[in-house]
């Protein structure tokens, strides 16, 4: 007897018994993931207008080389080929991009838009057998945990970007403090991005999904119910942070452009 996944197979793509609109979920799906990975790779691709004044976009940081005063190691480096693009964002941006693709939530939402695996419940799969995760590339996704500890520095680096976006050059050069919409609409990213990373599957099992009796590690219950809090909202923390940090990076763009001027609050 065939199991469920190989009985979805079998049927024919598109195949099903439903009379809802189940295409819906997963076209929105692949419309929005599928615009955020096209608007990504421009944007990190560039190599330019990813900093304004005290601002850097999320997509170049921490920047390893680029533009005083943010790069931390200086310019592009010499020893960089000539014949291969060059942009900051190339250094870092694999480690969060990496978190974000292999996320449970997210396998669930891009399997039945992208993969088609299924592409809705109880429809047929354009495929005549069903592989899951057993085999490449799907199996890669379990590498999830071990991203999350690349990700979880990101946040301490962009919260400091926050800080950095609070200090503002005077009439006589000296910084002085002072918030900006750029200030807040940095906070905000760092905000929506610690609420999907510190509600994240995988942190939760961490810190307290391994005892089988919580009440006798008060500290570790006491984080596990914290991730836990985050955890029931996943889902929206995982398209807030996702639309956020391409606006950030819109936004920086934009004013390092010259489209839109910064707004000084304080």
């Amino acid at each position: 007897m065939p199991s469920p996944g190989e009985a979805l197979t079998q049927i024919g793509f598109g195949r099903t018994a439903r009379r809802d609109r189940w295409w819906a979920t997963p076209l929105s799906t692949f419309l929005v993931l599928g615009s955020f990975v096209v608007y990504t790779t421009w944007a990190s691709l560039q190599g330019d207008h990813y900093a304004y004044g005290n601002y850097l976009s999320p997509f170049y940081s921490p920047l390893l080389f680029g533009e005083p005063p943010h790069a931390w190691f200086g310019p592009k480096p010499g020893w960089w080929p000539a014949w291969l693009i060059f942009s900051p964002a190339l250094f870092i941006l694999w480690a969060p991009g990496g978190f974000r693709l292999t996320c449970y939530y997210y396998r669930g939402a891009y399997y039945k838009a992208f993969w088609a695996d299924p592409p809705s419940c109880a429809v047929g799969e354009p495929r005549s057998s069903y592989r899951g995760e057993a085999s490449l590339p799907l199996i890669l996704q379990n590498a999830h945990r071990y991203f999350l500890y690349l990700a979880l520095p990101f946040l301490v680096v962009l919260a400091h970007d926050v800080w950095e976006g609070m200090w503002f050059a005077g009439p006589d050069g000296r910084e002085r403090f002072g918030i900006g919409v750029g200030t807040l609409v940095l906070a905000a990213n760092v905000v929506l991005l610690g609420g999907y990373a510190l509600g994240c599957h995988s942190l939760r099992h961490l810190v307290g999904g391994a005892l089988d009796r919580l009440s006798g590690a008060p500290a570790r219950k006491l984080a596990y119910d914290c991730v836990s809090c985050l955890n029931r909202r996943h889902m929206g923390w995982a398209w807030t942070s996702l639309f956020g940090v391409a606006l950030t990076d819109l936004y920086v763009r934009l004013c390092s452009m010259g489209v839109i001027h910064d707004w000084r609050i304080l």
